[in-house]
């Protein structure tokens, strides 16, 4: 191989690394963001459980720090398209980071959703003890959780097995719309507190149905096929 030829090869082999650096930063600052939906999540419903609207408040605030880090994360994501031109599975990896980046993004708006709930509310007194809500929460965190390390390793078993957990969340929610459901039928004067936890309730499971949507470009990223993962929707 002659001096250019060895030349081409070093810069080759420099802008794979640079690539892979590049790569490696932007699955760091999903993780992270990542990391700051699911603190909001759970620290939304405890919030609400205890009554604390300056933690719901805070909870509101912080919305707009998880949409910056989106925002940036995106943009990161057009230069490194731009100036690497990627192609297959790179290209693959990074639209689904874009894809990512705005789920979560969006799983925040429904923490910021329920901190609202929460001041909304003021001093009225919870209908009922919450229970079954914060398990929802928890469940729906964990399977995010699983589901990021899962897109980052590209580990496309664990991403094709958390979808069906979803039953769960919708058992835990159709136990709690009924619930709520008797105590309006006992008294009608309680719908509008009800509609409040029904409506928490109802973010946590789009919360779990989001996950799902992770779960698919896992798949979709390490293998190229782009289809619903299976649900097990029980009925209601």
């Amino acid at each position: 191989m002659g001096i250019i030829g060895k030349q081409s090869l070093g810069a080759t082999v420099q802008m794979r690394k640079t690539f892979e650096t590049e790569i490696q930063q932007l699955k760091d600052e999903m993780l992270l963001l990542g990391s700051m939906v699911e603190q909001q999540i759970l620290g939304s419903v405890d919030a609400l459980k205890k009554r604390d609207t300056d933690a719901s408040r805070r909870i509101q605030e912080t919305d707009l720090q998880v949409n910056a880090r989106r925002y940036a994360i995106e943009e990161q994501v057009m230069i490194v398209i731009a100036t690497q031109q990627p192609m297959a599975h790179d290209l693959r990896l990074l639209a689904s980071i874009l894809e990512v980046s705005g789920e979560l993004e969006r799983m925040g708006d429904y923490a910021k959703g329920i901190a609202t709930v929460s001041i909304r509310m003021a001093d009225q007194p919870l209908l009922k003890p919450l229970i079954d809500i914060p398990r929802m929460a928890e469940k729906g965190v964990d399977m995010l959780h699983r589901a990021l390390t899962a897109f980052t390793i590209e580990d496309v078993e664990t991403a094709r097995s958390i979808p069906a957990e979803d039953d769960e969340v919708d058992e835990l929610y159709i136990q709690i719309y009924n619930e709520l459901m008797m105590f309006v039928v006992q008294d009608p004067k309680t719908i509008e507190r009800a509609n409040w936890l029904l409506w928490v309730a109802h973010n946590l499971e789009r919360l779990a149905d989001r996950v799902s949507n992770i779960c698919e470009r896992t798949v979709f990223t390490a293998t190229g096929e782009m289809k619903e993962l299976e649900q097990t929707k029980i009925k209601r």
